[in-house]
């Protein structure tokens, strides 16, 4: 992956921990125990501390970033959606940030609470745990039901079993000329989106 030591601080990764070849990790970075960071993510400690904790994941395309002397940091099992912007902010455990929200400068989201896909939640906003925060700018919106929970649940162990997948098998590869006869479809879950859950 690009790794790259900036003053003297070189990137932490654990080695249960998998990072994509196409990551990008600078300076003051902790990736802890199991944790899954995607396709061209970017975490720059080149200002601020940039860590995650135990099971969390950082899904393709997000950034993490802060300013000088602050944290940017995901507690165990966090879970942040494709292309989400963390900057100088805190992610409990257990939370979720959806896919394309923007998380700013000393927000917290509380622990369990989920951020909806395209939020942004403003600096200084703290999102009580096991609620649901949505909007531009993001307000907090219900409490999260036990079926809410449970699915981010399924849903952040998928993510830490993809993360043993890829150490076990990810290896880049020359793509096939044409599709295999009677090519079958990965079987991985049934986890399926929240919406049809609530349609059940």
């Amino acid at each position: 992956m690009p790794c790259y030591r900036l003053d003297g601080w070189t990137p932490v990764v654990d080695p249960s921990a998998h990072v994509h070849p196409s990551a990008v990790l600078i300076g003051d970075v902790i990736v802890g125990p199991g944790c899954y960071i995607g396709p061209c993510a970017s975490l720059r400690g080149d200002f601020g501390r940039i860590v995650l904790h135990e099971g969390a994941n950082l899904q393709d395309t997000c950034v993490m970033h802060g300013f000088p002397g602050a944290d940017t940091l995901i507690e165990a099992d966090g879970h942040v959606g494709h292309g989400a912007v963390l900057h100088g902010c805190i992610v409990r455990r257990g939370a979720l940030v959806g896919m394309n929200a923007v998380v700013m400068d000393e927000a917290e989201v509380g622990e369990g609470a989920f951020v909806a896909a395209s939020a942004f939640v403003r600096a200084g906003f703290k999102i009580p745990p096991r609620t649901l925060a949505a909007g531009v700018p993001a307000k907090v919106l219900r409490e999260l039901t036990e079926q809410e929970l449970a699915w981010k649940a399924e849903g952040t162990g998928l993510y830490q079993a993809l993360t043993r997948r890829c150490l076990a098998s990810l290896e880049e590869v020359a793509p096939l000329s044409a599709v295999q006869p009677d090519r079958p479809r990965m079987t991985v879950s049934e986890l399926k989106p929240l919406v049809a859950t609530k349609r059940a």
